[in-house]
């Protein structure tokens, strides 16, 4: 009796889900979806503040102080615990990775971006949570990287999670992706405008009406989370500025050039040593496990003289926008925090580049404003609002996001007066770095993995159609015949049943008066057998349809 009380429980709990599902698939606008956007919200902001207060219990675990004081607070500690910490560490996120990762990668924001576009915006839930969990250990460790990496990664996760249990695929799944993602990170930095805009603007890469309202109200949900169990705060509070409007525009506009030109170069220097490290790890037999541990040997010797690239680097950061560095420091400091973002990407160690992207854009501002006040005497401008826009400027040529990023700069300083400094700064350096870099570092890291998501629908959305969802069986009466399927084989024209649209258009285009192309299963021995034909008219529907739905996923 109990097990069928049981059993009729979990029926109608499904039915419930199914219920709820198509509401919230069929009309996305309905109240019913916003309530699940709002919970998806609640969770990731959750997730995002218990990733953050994890750092700072680990760090002062481990260093004696968290976020805030880390850098001047380690300059004291014994050499030898500013050298073991990140080498431990780095063991951990070694050994972590290669029991839960497939590739022993930490899963990043370009994973998310891919997901969304490619996946029906799902992530490996596994290795996105050891992901998250070895980005954990690498902040509290010395690693010298940035937060908002891990915690969109974790969103992804909670968003694909939900997802699942709703059945949720297509246009709605992916605005629950960008409701979890604009939560996660309008929590992690207390920046609801720009949590909001940068999960429109760089993982779903479009402002359709129907994602903006649930995205906006989850974004504000995480915000609430953070400044409920964090407090309402600005993270780096500056002195009074004053801009000269007129006089200073030309300045700013260079200092866009400046950091979009090091911004490129940093970017450039991390896949550089990415490919440095794999090379030496193959040729040198490396265990896996063990790259992320020579990381952190390399990140704790760098430490101990200078421990301004310990974690995130907000304390320096501050140093920066105050004017408490000169121009030899602001110099000295951008180098080696660039070394050391280095050798935890190269060394596989976890974490995101947006934080890391503040700090040497606030060094470049800050060194740039020196040479420009020791050079224009009469500018009115402080240096701490040079380093305020290098550091909107650098962040925004980095992520390829200059309105989310702009946005973010203000709420993270809560200076809206400088407001035309930043943009003049930021708009320059985005054009600059686009001359150089595939678009944004995500999109280049995808790029150099063989997707290129930057080209526009048409480039992409063929290798998410399979062939074998639109080829036409062996033996149906509207197939291709065996005789006519074995000719063309035996010509190399044809594909497998794994493939998708991206193998198959380029045979059609090859040759005008292809009709069909087999499709060929792998059997005993090495050969292949038909299991059916790929006609043209069918594979132009689909793209077709495809393009179609895209286009007013975007436009609706």
């Amino acid at each position: 009796m109990a097990d069928g009380t049981a059993a009729e429980a979990a029926r109608r709990r499904r039915k419930w889900l199914g219920a709820l599902a198509h509401q919230a698939e069929t009309a996305p606008g309905r109240l019913v979806f916003w309530a699940v956007a709002l919970v998806v919200g609640v969770m990731a902001g959750y997730a995002a503040v218990g990733f953050r207060l994890s750092i700072d219990i680990l760090q002062t675990f481990f260093y004696g102080a968290g976020n805030q004081t880390i850098h001047s607070h380690a300059a004291g500690l014994d050499p030898w615990i500013v050298f073991l910490v990140p080498v431990f560490g780095g063991l951990a996120v070694g050994l972590i990775l290669h029991r839960f990762t497939p590739n022993a990668r930490v899963l990043s924001v370009s994973d998310v971006i891919a997901a969304a576009a490619l996946r029906d915006s799902r992530v490996d839930r596994k290795a996105g949570v050891a992901s998250a969990a070895a980005s954990l250990i690498t902040l509290s460790t010395g690693g010298s990287t940035g937060r908002e990496g891990p915690v969109v990664h974790l969103a992804a996760v909670i968003a694909g999670w939900v997802d699942d249990r709703l059945n949720h695929h297509g246009v709605t799944a992916r605005d629950i992706l960008g409701c979890a993602v604009a939560a996660a990170v309008s929590a992690s930095f207390n920046a609801p405008l720009a949590g909001a805009l940068f999960a429109l603007e760089v993982v779903l890469r479009h402002y359709a009406l129907h994602a903006f309202g649930p995205i906006v109200m989850a974004s504000v949900a995480g915000a609430v989370i953070a400044r409920v169990h964090i407090g309402e705060y600005t993270q780096f509070i500056l002195p009074e500025n004053t801009l000269g409007f007129y006089e200073e525009i030309p300045a700013f506009m260079l200092l866009g050039v400046v950091c979009g030109l090091a911004a490129v170069v940093m970017m450039r220097t991390l896949f550089a040593a990415e490919d440095l490290a794999d090379a030496a790890q193959k040729r040198l037999r490396c265990p896996v496990w063990a790259r992320p541990m020579i990381a952190g040997a390399m990140l704790g010797a760098l430490a101990i003289p200078f421990p301004h690239v310990i974690g995130v680097g907000y304390e320096t950061t501050t140093r920066a926008l105050t004017g408490g560095l000169d121009f030899q420091a602001a110099v000295l400091f951008a180098v080696v925090k660039c070394a050391a973002v280095t050798i935890t990407y190269a060394g596989r160690m976890g974490g995101g580049v947006f934080s890391p992207s503040l700090m040497m854009g606030a060094l470049t501002g800050l060194a740039f404003g020196a040479v420009a006040s020791g050079a224009f005497s009469g500018l009115p401008g402080s240096e701490g609002l040079y380093a305020l826009a290098g550091m909107g400027a650098f962040a925004a040529a980095v992520l390829g996001a200059p309105i989310s990023t702009t946005l973010i700069v203000f709420e993270l300083t809560g200076d809206y007066q400088a407001a035309i400094a930043v943009m003049v700064s930021v708009s320059v350096a985005t054009v600059v770095a686009s001359r150089f870099v595939w678009k944004s570092f995500f999109l280049s890291q995808l790029k150099r993995a063989g997707v290129a998501l930057g080209g526009g629908a048409s480039r992409f959305l063929p290798g998410t159609i399979p062939v074998r969802g639109l080829m036409r069986l062996r033996g149906a009466d509207d197939g291709a015949s065996d005789t006519a399927c074995l000719a063309l084989a035996d010509q190399g024209v044809k594909l497998r049943q794994w493939d998708s649209l991206a193998e198959a258009l380029p045979l059609f285009e090859a040759s005008r008066r292809l009709e069909f192309v087999p499709v060929m299963a792998e059997v005993t021995d090495g050969r292949e057998e038909i299991v059916g034909a790929l006609y043209q008219v069918d594979a132009l529907r689909a793209m077709n349809r495809a393009l179609i739905e895209r286009d007013e996923e975007r436009g609706g």
